[in-house]
């Protein structure tokens, strides 16, 4: 016992975000599709806003053998109205390998609060959250059925019934909630000059993103895109710190039990976390990427997304600490252990997108587990609506060519739901945009959904909740399954 004690120590020392083992291994990536950019939900309203986000998040159902996909706040940046919604979809998996294919919308589920719809504009009272949205992060909660979702612009935890309706609000850590010399403000920004000016709390745009739940149904965790402004960031020069933190809450009472230090591989090239997902009640994967790639106004090169695993058993709960820019923890203070890379989401392109790696890698699931042993884990991109605005906030469709050495800065803009009056994006700055034509090799960036298979030591499933429970073991409820298993 002593032995273990001194090289675990040792090990912090070393590293305090050291981990010797996963439990994921012999990770296989399967295939991927495309899901054309102009998919429309089954709401109704106007094709542009029916247009479906794709995969800000991703979850797994097992108790239902559902799948969800989740949009963030809408086209436009949260300039334009949008109702926030969330999709139930279906996917054909092969039980062999794990290969997916036929994604398909069975639901289109939007969130309200007392019969008024959440959008996905930007507070109009910069002191008051309102009604104003950014979902991020999802899961069902097993014992009640119920959706939890995570936000950016609070940063906020919320909960939902399962026809998109608001139950209850967590408690957000005060830490948490942004903060200027006047006092809170969702809309202010942190680099120096900015008037008014952030000086605690989130980073604009970078609050709530991953969201996991603890199998039991006793824990949710949300983890930051990246720190809190009094976590290392430097406002003269608008850079982030290189830590972030995962927040723990108590589900039952709706309140934040624990904070715990992750530290991100660097701080550089708008590095964050975007999804966590649950393997136990202390180990989960965690999803780190850059803002390289295909993406609506990002850098083509040098993509790098990457899944890692991280256990919390010996985290230090750091909800009355400022973390470091970069470098160790305070003495005594452990951040999440970190595995290596477990899943390298750049290592497979498909042709669909001219063999190029996506930017926004968001979200991340395991699925269900395939007669093999495997758990199939599921990944898919954020698309951005395909949609970009200029410098006057007016928006414009993406329409790219996957072929071109760089489909981004080849690409054509047209007005939002329109395919006529289009210019080239190398243009959009000029006076006036030179003209461009639409031709059929131009489309609006696709959703991407990868599937892979992996061993998952210690795999916790979900624990059932009661009335579930009891109609899985009737026989009509085991046909079910084994219908609604082949379409999923």
């Amino acid at each position: 016992m002593f032995l273990r004690s001194a090289l675990f120590a040792l090990a912090a020392v070393a590293s305090a975000s050291a981990m010797a083992a996963t439990s994921v291994s012999n990770v296989s990536f399967v295939n991927g599709i495309a899901i054309p950019g102009g998919l429309l939900d089954l709401s109704t309203g106007s094709d542009f806003d029916r247009r479906v986000g794709f995969f800000s998040d991703i979850f797994y159902d097992r108790n239902r053998n559902e799948w969800w996909g989740l949009s963030d706040r809408g086209p436009g940046g949260g300039l334009l109205p949008y109702e926030t919604r969330v999709q139930r979809f279906t996917i054909d998996i092969n039980p062999a390998n794990g290969a997916i294919s036929n994604f398909q919308i069975l639901q289109t589920v939007k969130f309200t609060d007392g019969g008024v719809a959440f959008n996905g504009q930007a507070p109009a009272v910069s002191s008051t959250l309102g009604k104003a949205f950014d979902p991020e992060g999802i899961v069902v909660n097993p014992v009640t059925g119920n959706l939890l979702v995570s936000d950016e612009y609070g940063p906020s935890l919320y909960e939902f019934n399962r026809n998109g309706q608001l139950l209850r609000t967590f408690n957000t850590p005060a830490n948490l909630i942004p903060r200027t010399a006047s006092g809170t403000d969702y809309n202010a920004l942190a680099p120096a000059g900015s008037t008014p000016q952030l000086i605690a709390g989130r980073q604009g745009n970078r609050g709530l993103e991953g969201l996991a739940i603890t199998p039991d149904g006793r824990y949710a965790f949300a983890v930051l895109q990246n720190g809190l402004i009094t976590d290392g960031y430097n406002a003269t020069t608008d850079t982030r710190g290189q830590y972030t933190r995962i927040i723990k809450y108590d589900i039952q009472t709706g309140t934040a039990v624990g904070q715990y230090a992750y530290q991100l591989a660097s701080s550089g090239q708008g590095r964050g976390i975007s999804a966590l997902v649950a393997i136990d009640a202390n180990r989960f994967l965690i999803l780190e990427r850059n803002n390289r790639g295909i993406g609506i106004g990002a850098t083509l090169a040098s993509p790098d997304k990457n899944v890692f695993e991280v256990d919390l058993s010996n985290a230090s709960d750091v909800t009355n600490i400022n973390l470091p820019a970069s470098g160790a923890l305070p003495a005594g203070v452990l951040a999440a252990a970190k595995s290596g890379q477990v899943m390298d989401l750049d290592a497979n392109t498909l042709a669909a997108l001219g063999n190029k790696s996506p930017e926004k890698w968001e979200g991340l699931a395991i699925g269900p587990q395939l007669p093999n042993g495997k758990y199939l884990i599921l990944a898919g991109t954020d698309n951005d609506y395909s949609v970009t605005q200029s410098g006057s906030g007016t928006q414009y469709d993406v329409y790219l060519r996957m072929t071109d050495a760089d489909p981004y800065a080849s690409s054509i803009q047209c007005p939002v739901g329109q395919t006529t009056g289009c210019f080239t994006t190398a243009t959009a700055g000029n006076a006036t945009p030179t003209a461009a034509t639409l031709t059929a090799d131009y489309a609006l960036l696709p959703g991407v959904l990868h599937a892979y298979t992996a061993d998952i030591s210690g795999y916790v499933a979900a624990v059932p909740e009661p009335q579930t429970y009891a109609m899985l073991l009737g026989g009509l409820g085991l046909i079910g399954l084994v219908r609604r298993q082949r379409r999923s």
